[in-house]
């Protein structure tokens, strides 16, 4: 099935009626997208739909996250190659046997918790923005234990680490992808 944004978008939906759970995956859509300019610019599109559903199933089946989603995608007709990258950033972390090979499947898997953090921040600065957010603002607050702590630092870590990239690097280029998204450049 050829998926355009906006079924993406209605599938989503379908699954996950709180507006933050829509909104995190619209915000890891764009930074998955971000990261695939230069990664895989002729699949820009592709991961971008991969982030955007890739907490499908989280909202209603939460002790079933990524496994349900594998039932919930195919019954809707989405490929194989979506399936395995969407499910694979809960390998380790829930029941799905699928593990993060590709590299669009390692940057999902680093970036869905740091996501959080970033957007955290972002709620407690004055503007509510990430457009006046360095890198020092968000190393700062992944450093703190308690702030965001529902969010995997450990995870995040890995991330980096499966991608072969420095942490700090995974960070400014995540914020850099919620800031075009922010600026509606994406």
């Amino acid at each position: 099935m050829n998926l355009s944004y906006q079924q993406a978008l209605e599938l989503l939906q379908k699954y996950n009626k709180e507006p933050f759970h829509v909104e995190h995956g619209k915000t890891v859509g764009e930074v998955m997208a971000h990261f695939a300019e230069t990664r895989d610019p002729e699949r820009v599109e592709f991961w971008r739909l991969v982030g955007l559903l890739h907490d499908i199933d989280f909202e209603m089946w939460p002790e079933e996250h990524c496994v349900k989603a594998e039932e919930l995608l195919r019954k809707e007709g989405i490929s194989e190659e979506m399936i395995h990258a969407i499910t694979s950033h809960g390998h380790g972390m829930t029941g799905t046997k699928n593990a993060p090979e590709l590299e669009m499947e390692k940057v999902l898997f680093a970036v869905d918790e740091l996501t959080g953090i970033i957007g955290a921040a972002r709620l407690m600065r004055p503007s509510k923005s990430t457009l006046d957010m360095d890198l020092k603002s968000v190393k700062k607050k992944f450093k703190d234990k308690k702030f965001a702590a529902g969010c995997d630092r450990t995870v995040i870590t890995q991330g980096a680490e499966l991608l072969g990239m420095e942490l700090p690097e995974l960070m400014e280029q995540t914020l850099a992808g919620m800031q075009k998204m922010e600026k509606g450049e994406n």
